[in-house]
């Protein structure tokens, strides 16, 4: 189960800091192997206030141990012929970082083993940079000899958009009935670099794709939009942001508004202080009632989707109707100058070898 983590303490801060700035896939900085460090080092103090304010961490690692241990347990009734099955967690800025997991998997004698994104949504500085750091650990030898596929994208399978209308459904019913429909739903997702968009990256078109998908299902009950959060440094982000977004529609005049976390399946930073804590609170200063949709975090409909798309996924590709990869991650974005990004669907695609 490939994502981003985040630090469980306060005082892997620091560290989780590093660890992200220093990724390019990620984030592309000149001079990354110095600007990185010095860029964590400033930061460190406020997001460790954050990480306090939640609560002294992300429950990132929590709620991930959660859906793996729940999606393998269905996933043994569901696609017996590969039990018993087991989750393991790889991530990549925070532990368990995808070097441990390595080493568990090879200590267990792993020989078969899905790379199962927790991106709903596709994007190079995310999936891929997993993917990447993956292939990197396969090429040394330290995942030790085991046969992968890759479940790369899913943010428009049924079970992910039914449990994601579920949560802004019941975020709808704290309003009143007889003025809901007005309520605006703003589908917050973690922005990306313009650079990283203008190569070509799928994620902006995959997260409005989501984002039709739930619309359909609550009927177009509500007018809505797609906005962007945790924009970093001074270079252009896709937006419009989610701030600048709640500021527009109090200024137009509009009085409530549902948060929806599209693009996150926990609750971490993201959720319980940026929205929460920044964007909830900043709403209400301008005069609005704004509520967010909780996080899939252990709902039971979201994880008996996590464990649908392995099984099917397992089942077609035991039965030869799909290969170690999806068609649409063997292509590169238009714009891509990366050699790993192409060393590594190469591998994947052979599954592994």
């Amino acid at each position: 189960m490939l994502n981003m983590g985040g630090p469980s303490t306060v005082p892997e801060t620091h560290d989780f800091l590093k660890n992200l700035f220093s990724d390019g896939d990620l984030i592309p900085l000149p001079f990354q192997s110095v600007l990185a460090p010095w860029i964590a080092r400033r930061r460190t103090p406020q997001i460790e206030k954050q990480y306090t304010d939640i609560g002294g961490g992300s429950p990132i690692l929590k709620y991930t141990r959660i859906q793996g241990e729940r999606m393998a347990a269905l996933l043994d009734e569901l696609h017996p012929e590969t039990a018993p099955h087991k989750a393991y967690v790889a991530f990549r800025y925070a532990r368990p970082l995808t070097e441990e997991t390595a080493k568990e998997l090879k200590r267990d004698g792993v020989k078969r083993a899905v790379a199962f994104t927790q991106y709903p949504q596709y994007s190079c500085s995310t999936t891929g940079s997993s993917l990447n750091e993956l292939y990197r650990k396969g090429k040394t030898g330290e995942l030790g000899e085991i046969e992968w596929s890759v479940i790369d994208r899913w943010g428009t399978h049924p079970g992910f958009v039914e449990a994601m209308a579920q949560v802004v459904e019941r975020a709808l019913e704290k309003f009143p009935e007889e003025t809901r429909h007005e309520t605006v739903v703003l589908f917050s997702a973690h922005s990306l670099p313009m650079s990283v968009v203008n190569r070509g990256d799928p994620y902006v078109s995959e997260v409005a794709a989501s984002v039709s998908a739930v619309m359909d299902r609550l009927k177009h009950s509500n007018p809505y939009r797609l906005v962007w959060q945790s924009q970093v440094g001074p270079s252009a982000w896709m937006g419009m942001q989610t701030g600048d977004a709640i500021k527009g529609l109090a200024r137009l005049g509009h009085k409530k508004a549902v948060l929806v976390p599209i693009a996150f399946t926990s609750d971490h930073i993201e959720t319980l202080y940026e929205l929460d804590l920044e964007y909830v609170k900043e709403g209400q200063h301008l005069g609005m009632d704004i509520q967010r949709a909780e996080a899939l975090n252990d709902s039971p409909v979201f994880i008996r989707a996590l464990a649908d798309l392995a099984s099917t996924h397992l089942r077609d590709y035991a039965s030869g109707r799909i290969g170690p990869t999806s068609v649409q991650m063997g292509l590169r974005c238009p714009g891509c100058t990366n050699a790993t990004c192409g060393a590594q669907k190469s591998w994947f695609a052979r599954g592994g070898r």
